[in-house]
């Protein structure tokens, strides 16, 4: 599951990457500036959700779905009043369909992501950051 995270999060920057040398500043100049901004802060953000995921940082899922829920915002609503016009259109591998695949992903995984990187079982370097709950309620 995480590799999905580090894969899909990189990809996402590889691609802000992308439209920033090719488009500039104004890559994204179909979008309201707000959104525009978004677009361009998720060339941090997307690098620093998969760099808390290999870090294996139990906080790096809720990021990686706080990140997910401002992309697919962003995304649908620049895309929506086309998508109701044309939805057959926007069915094909890339752009809005597996964006919205990879959000659906992230958020209805975020939460057992973060209880494994907690207790240690998904983590990529084999730490456990789990705390251990002595009888009297207090951790340890």
């Amino acid at each position: 599951m995480a590799a999905g995270y580090v894969i899909g999060f990189l990809e996402g920057t590889g691609w802000h990457a992308y439209c920033l040398a090719t488009g500039g500043l104004h890559a994204y100049g179909y979008a309201p500036l707000l959104i525009q901004l978004l677009f361009h802060m998720l060339l941090l953000l997307d690098a620093l959700v998969a760099l808390s995921i290999i870090r294996a940082r139990p906080g790096g899922p809720l990021l990686a779905a706080l990140v997910m829920l401002a992309d697919l915002f962003g995304n649908w609503g620049v895309q929506w009043r086309a998508v109701l016009a044309h939805p057959v259109t926007y069915l094909q591998p890339v752009g809005l369909l597996p964006i919205t695949l990879f959000g659906v992903f992230v958020l209805l995984t975020a939460s057992p992501l973060r209880r494994a990187l907690r207790s240690g079982g998904d983590n990529p370097r084999g730490a456990s950051h789990a705390t251990t709950t002595v009888t009297d309620g207090t951790s340890a």
